[in-house]
């Protein structure tokens, strides 16, 4: 009689811990807002549009975020991109502090000690750079400075096309040439009239004579 409650209890032990399945977990992390979908370290790659190079990205880290909204690409410790044209020639090349690129919109932004340099000799710099690729543009709203073989210009507002050879500067100051002003001439320089005074002859000079003597 005991083994049979014996044995009854131990059955009754083992059915209410097969009854209690319950597993304390924690619920799985849906959202990745703060997930990277991947880091790299010595970046150095090329991008292509339409089976055409653009430009290379060299980079210590590249940091892309895909879930975050809006989706970019991040370059916190500085970025270099050398920019191609369509026969994969170094056209110019564009560097910057801290820059991201929005993957989805197909928008550069640059910042902090941001420095143009094309081909041609022209160099941009600023501390906030926009480069739309869909729009082949760039602009800046803050003060920047634009230096080419024959002028400086500086202002608080830039956009240029991507190439960098039509460009607009507002509220802009610096040096230009005067041919560069429609209408002006320049006037021709006015001759020396100054005259100078005239030669005077110069009196001859007295000659010594030997003395007379006077009669008593």
């Amino acid at each position: 009689m005991e083994v049979r409650l014996t044995l009854l209890a131990i059955l009754t032990l083992m059915l209410a811990a097969c009854s209690d399945n319950e597993k304390h977990t924690a619920p799985a992390v849906n959202e990745r807002d703060s997930a990277s979908v991947m880091t790299t370290y010595g970046v150095n790659t090329l991008i292509s549009d339409s089976g055409v190079i653009k430009y290379r990205i060299v980079s210590e880290v590249m940091d892309v975020n895909q879930v975050r909204m809006p989706s970019k690409w991040s370059f916190l410790k500085g970025v270099f991109l050398l920019q191609f044209d369509e026969h994969f020639h170094a056209e110019a090349y564009i560097q910057a502090d801290t820059a991201f690129y929005y993957d989805q919109k197909h928008i550069w932004e640059l910042r902090s000690r941001v420095r143009v340099r094309n081909v041609n000799g022209l160099v941009f710099t600023s501390e906030e750079l926009f480069w739309d690729e869909l729009k082949h543009e760039l602009y800046s709203n803050r003060f920047s400075r634009l230096v080419t073989p024959e002028r400086t210009m500086q202002g608080t507002y830039f956009r240029s096309d991507e190439h960098m050879r039509h460009y607009t500067i507002n509220n802009s100051k610096g040096s230009v040439q005067a041919s560069d002003i429609e209408g002006n001439k320049e006037e021709p320089t006015p001759a020396d009239t100054s005259q100078q005074a005239p030669v005077l002859p110069k009196r001859p000079a007295a000659q010594a004579r030997a003395k007379t003597q006077q009669q008593p």
